[in-house]
């Protein structure tokens, strides 16, 4: 069953559409059918008219922004909707995004497993790696080990910094349209922003809480 937010994307071939049998109307029925019952709400619906073998499509990049700003899932009718390129598919999990096909609702799951045995298993050749490199150092009489309690050098305080720096502004950049929308209807006030934030469902950096003048200009100071 169905719950929390979602934002759903459709996208249709501007040569295909006709013939496919799969237009817009088919696609949000499927989408409604998967959404029918349960505590959930529709966020938005981002359309798409772009061939599936481009993977540069604005509106989606659009509906996974949207999906990070209010923390939503994203849902499509079919997998091929998104991309006939599997390193397209496996590009979602960058995104942070997790999203659900109607057709194939188990896909993401089976995704982000495939991704993780991956991982695990370049993870235990890197250890083994590691462990051999190590054992060969030893034996050559190389000295192993060190001063735990490492002091971190400007530089690397300089990167941490300069991450940060970059989160924020992701973060920033996300909401920049939600915050220009409040605006437009009349929310000139920090706080005023901030009320509308909260009553729109968005999460504030810290989970949990909820967004205070303060917050809304730091945020618009890292745009």
């Amino acid at each position: 069953m169905a719950e929390g937010k979602w934002i759903s994307y459709l996208r249709v071939s501007t040569k295909r559409q006709g013939r496919s049998g799969l237009g817009l109307e088919a696609q949000r029925n499927s989408v409604d059918e998967y959404l029918n019952g349960g505590n959930w709400a529709l966020v938005k619906e981002f359309v798409e008219v772009e061939s599936g073998k481009r993977s540069g499509r604005p509106m989606l990049a659009e509906a996974l922004k949207t999906c990070r700003a209010y923390g939503a899932k994203l849902v499509i009718a079919k997998l091929d909707r998104l991309s006939r390129d599997a390193h397209f598919l496996l590009g979602l999990e960058k995104a942070g995004v997790d999203f659900v096909a109607v057709d194939m609702p188990n896909a993401n799951r089976l995704t982000v497993g495939i991704m993780a045995m991956v991982a695990e298993d370049e993870g235990r050749r890197i250890s083994a790696r590691t462990k051999d490199a190590l054992a060969a150092a030893k034996r050559r009489g190389k000295k192993l080990g060190g001063d735990r309690g490492v002091v971190p050098t400007d530089k690397a305080r300089e990167l941490a910094t300069a991450t940060l720096k970059a989160r924020a502004a992701s973060r920033a950049a996300d909401l920049a349209p939600i915050i220009e929308e409040l605006r437009t209807a009349g929310a000139v006030t920090l706080s005023a922003r901030a009320a509308g934030l909260n009553e729109k469902g968005i999460p504030t950096p810290r989970s949990g809480s909820r967004w205070s003048a303060t917050q809304v200009g730091r945020l618009l100071a890292a745009l």
